[in-house]
């Protein structure tokens, strides 16, 4: 069984959103003292599933969702991994990055996750 997935992770991939909705319904029927939660769970998912499927053609494929608390750590790490800042940056510097990460979010879509914020591309 896959681990559920709440609002309060960090980072969550759509195709983990999918396949965790799947799981669910298969579990619904003999889901016993858990079904109540379960079906909590799903009804959040399929929410979220909702709101962001028609905002990033990648859903089915493997969208980043990122939670709006984590976004700066986010974008930093982006920017590394994309060669933006490069590994020898003299550490010396400073970089504003949550103005940077301001920046970047305008590319981004907010969803709401069981009242939680996550944005998307």
């Amino acid at each position: 069984m896959r681990q559920s997935i709440t609002n309060t992770d960090s980072i969550i991939d759509s195709r983990d959103i999918i396949d965790r909705i799947g799981e669910i319904k298969d579990l619904l029927d003999d889901a016993g003292d858990d079904l109540e939660e379960l079906q909590e769970e799903l009804t959040a998912l399929e929410k979220l599933a909702e709101q962001g499927e028609p905002y990033c053609d990648d859903w089915q494929y493997g969208a980043t969702l990122v939670h709006e608390d984590y976004f700066e750590e986010y974008t930093r790490e982006l920017l590394e991994e994309c060669g933006y800042i490069p590994k020898d940056f003299p550490s010396w510097i400073e970089i504003d990055w949550e103005a940077t990460a301001k920046n970047v979010q305008k590319d981004y879509t907010s969803l709401d996750f069981d009242g939680e914020t996550y944005w998307i591309r």
